[in-house]
């Protein structure tokens, strides 16, 4: 009788580790078969490594604030996510990374682009300037000086892009009058309210000539 009790109780605690190791499997096989949906949170569940080892990356040549850098990117990271998660330029900021904000702004061949909504791999070969890129040495860009100035800025996690459009908005002859600043800077989401400083160190910036 004893011997049964045994032999039964191998076989459950058997069956257990058997659908344990079924379930663990199954969660795996299907994070990576979800994958372009879901990748982005794939690291909140510790399944980031597995995922990225399903993907290929692609070789790419970038120039960065004027340095230029070979990389080996997924075909699908943004140009926002490689800038800050391989490259460490921060200063470019994920606000709601659907391009509503305008936090991500930053210059490609000179012109504003929202990087979270732009594939790193479609700018092979081209200029990319971020807000760490403006600044030569100690002495600051116009246009950040301006911020300080005319305190453009509150909590500051909008400013770096809100600075990338503000030059933009200049070099593209938007910055004639308040109407027209307001009207082209109005992708820039400033959600502590420092618009009417914002416009007024474009204005100064306008007036006394875009000087880099």
């Amino acid at each position: 009788m004893a011997n049964k009790v045994s032999k039964d109780q191998s076989k459950k605690e058997d069956n257990h580790e058997s659908r344990r190791d079924f379930l663990k499997t199954s969660s795996i096989i299907t994070a990576i078969a979800v994958a372009p949906l879901g990748v982005a949170k794939a690291a909140e569940y510790n399944l980031g490594e597995k995922i990225s080892a399903a993907f290929e990356t692609t070789p790419v040549n970038l120039t960065i604030n004027g340095v230029k850098k070979q990389m080996a990117i997924e075909p699908r990271s943004t140009l926002l996510d490689v800038l800050r998660e391989q490259l460490d330029l921060t200063g470019t900021k994920k606000g709601c990374d659907y391009g509503q904000c305008g936090a991500c702004t930053v210059h490609v061949n000179g012109q504003r682009v929202l990087s979270c909504l732009s594939l790193a791999i479609m700018h092979e070969g081209k200029q990319v300037t971020t807000i760490e890129g403006l600044a030569k040495g100690d002495e600051l860009h116009p246009m950040q000086k301006a911020f300080i100035k005319h305190d453009g800025f509150q909590c500051g996690y909008c400013t770096p892009g809100q600075i990338m459009s503000a030059i933009a908005c200049i070099n593209e002859g938007h910055a004639d009058n308040d109407e027209d600043i307001r009207e082209f800077m109005s992708g820039n989401i400033c959600r502590c309210g420092a618009y009417p400083n914002i416009v007024n160190a474009i204005k100064e910036v306008k007036t006394g000539g875009l000087k880099s």
